[in-house]
């Protein structure tokens, strides 16, 4: 690594401006992950075509900032009325309310905070030592390996189709036949256009991606509201308004919690560079693993400090492994890192191995803005960890109101075109059939994004090879991926008997 060029990228970034973007990403991340409903990815979907007209390191480092952000938040609300906020805080629900309930709510929300940071660093430096081996290893791909990298992407489809892996794949498909839409990469010609002019450079990855995240949450929450206002008032102050006690560990008890959260950050890193494996997957492997070492499992489930701050460990450990895997590869492991390629598409990069010799220095500070953002949430989290529980007041309306709004705009802002409001307003009605239909949003996304890839890179190793198929196998990594591929359609098996287990 050129630590000239490390050094004039952190100065980069140490700005006012771009500081105050972390920061900005920081607070609306926590705002949205504390609020059980509200994700990362909508959070992540919704800000990005927002920050198309800023610079991209003030754009990116919101993004970046939002999405670490969220992820310790959801923490908070697994603390205070055992219900998880993202996905990834499952593992915490396990030993947080009981904390809560033994009146060491607060400090359960500080153990949330420091081990969540603790967890990213170990991951981010991860992402710092191995990004640039693993890239300048696939510096020399071609149109076959670029192919087998996109089929091995639209694999993930399985493991993301959450109840049902028919309809992830039936998704999965609709997104690829989405994704032919436009101008033939090839032969330039239109295809599928409807003779508008608005579908000649097919349809917007963007538009499509906050409709089904943004409207079509916002409308399924609305269907299944099902207690009135002042019920749900009155459950949220009846489980929130109990003493927290105090917030940071004592030196004694944060020595003891290193060995077993450093286990598990190095862990949930690994985990993570695994495409689809994810947050849930990665804490509860975490919190399972941490119990067997213990001296006393017999805590564990029951208020164990450890085993919350083990799986607190984990949610954030996960984010340095899959954003090396999506920038030196291209792939994106879940909906967030899915999200995130577009952002850097929009920007005019491409992630994959290119990237680490094009945009050297963007890449750098992407690392930079993880340790940063990192920084900020310890400062905010401990900070604001007793005020954290009013977030639980929030009333659900305005929240649905903001986003809905913030998804018009964001549709709008990108292109300046009504065209791709009305896309947006489609796919979020899409999304809420599919939502109600028990159809998985991610795979779809999935497909539209990696359509382009799939078909031009396909078509330019046929034409290499004169039409056979024998390219695919003819080279060491294309049989490495395909052999992965076939791994990964496994996967949704071996991840149901590690969850029973």
């Amino acid at each position: 690594m050129d630590m000239s060029l490390w050094l004039s990228s952190l100065a980069s970034i140490l700005t006012p401006t771009v500081l105050m973007f972390n920061a900005f990403g920081v607070l609306i991340g926590v705002l949205i992950g504390a609020l059980p409903g509200l994700s990362a990815t909508m959070a992540v979907a919704i800000l990005t075509p927002i920050t198309f007209w800023f610079e991209p390191s003030c754009g990116f480092a919101m993004l970046i900032g939002v999405w670490n952000s969220a992820i310790f938040a959801g923490g908070i609300s697994a603390v205070l009325i055992n219900t998880p906020g993202t996905p990834a805080s499952i593992a915490s629900t396990f030993d947080g309310y009981q904390l809560y309930r033994q009146g060491r709510g607060g400090l359960a929300l500080g153990i949330n905070c420091i081990f969540s940071v603790i967890g990213g660093v170990i991951s981010t430096l991860f992402l710092i030592f191995l990004a640039f081996p693993i890239a300048k290893f696939t510096i020399s791909f071609g149109p076959t390996e670029y192919f087998m990298l996109a089929l091995f992407g639209l694999t993930m489809m399985i493991s993301v189709s959450e109840n049902s892996v028919i309809k992830g794949m039936a998704m999965g498909f609709a997104g690829l036949a989405l994704s032919c839409v436009g101008i033939d990469p090839l032969l330039a010609v239109k295809r599928f256009t409807l003779d508008t002019t608005a579908l000649t450079a097919g349809v917007s990855f963007l538009p499509v991606m906050i409709g089904m995240f943004g409207i079509g949450e916002v409308l399924n929450q609305i269907y299944e509201q099902k207690k009135s206002k002042d019920e749900l008032e009155a459950e949220l102050t009846s489980e929130a308004s109990g003493k927290l006690g105090r917030v940071t560990p004592t030196f004694r008890e944060f020595m003891k919690l290193l060995r077993p959260t450093t286990l598990a950050g190095a862990e949930s890193t690994i985990i993570g560079a695994i495409p689809a494996a994810g947050g849930d997957i990665a804490s509860i492997i975490c919190w399972g693993q941490a119990k067997k070492m213990s001296k006393h499992p017999e805590e564990y489930g029951k208020g164990s400090v450890e085993g919350f701050a083990v799986s607190c460990t984990a949610n954030n450990g996960v984010l340095g492994g899959a954003l090396t895997t999506m920038l030196t590869l291209g792939i994106p492991g879940d909906a967030v890192t899915a999200i995130l390629i577009g952002s850097l598409m929009m920007y005019g990069m491409q992630p994959g191995p290119k990237m680490f010799t094009e945009d050297t220095g963007f890449v750098m500070q992407i690392m930079q803005l993880m340790l940063l953002s990192n920084l900020l949430i310890l400062i905010v989290g401990l900070a604001t960890a007793k005020a954290s529980a009013k977030l639980l007041h929030a009333s659900k309306e305005s929240v649905w109101a903001v986003v809905t709004l913030l998804c018009i705009v964001g549709s709008y802002a990108l292109n300046s075109s009504f065209s791709d409001v009305m896309i947006m307003a489609v796919a979020g009605l899409a999304g809420f059939f599919f939502k109600r239909g028990g159809y998985a949003p991610g795979p779809f996304i999935l497909g539209l994004l990696l359509g382009g890839m799939l078909e031009s890179n396909l078509r330019r190793a046929l034409v290499l090879s004169h039409g056979s198929l024998m390219i695919f196998v003819e080279r060491p990594v294309t049989c490495v991926l395909l052999l992965l591929i076939v791994l990964t359609l496994f996967f949704p098996v071996i991840k149901k008997m590690l969850i029973k287990k």
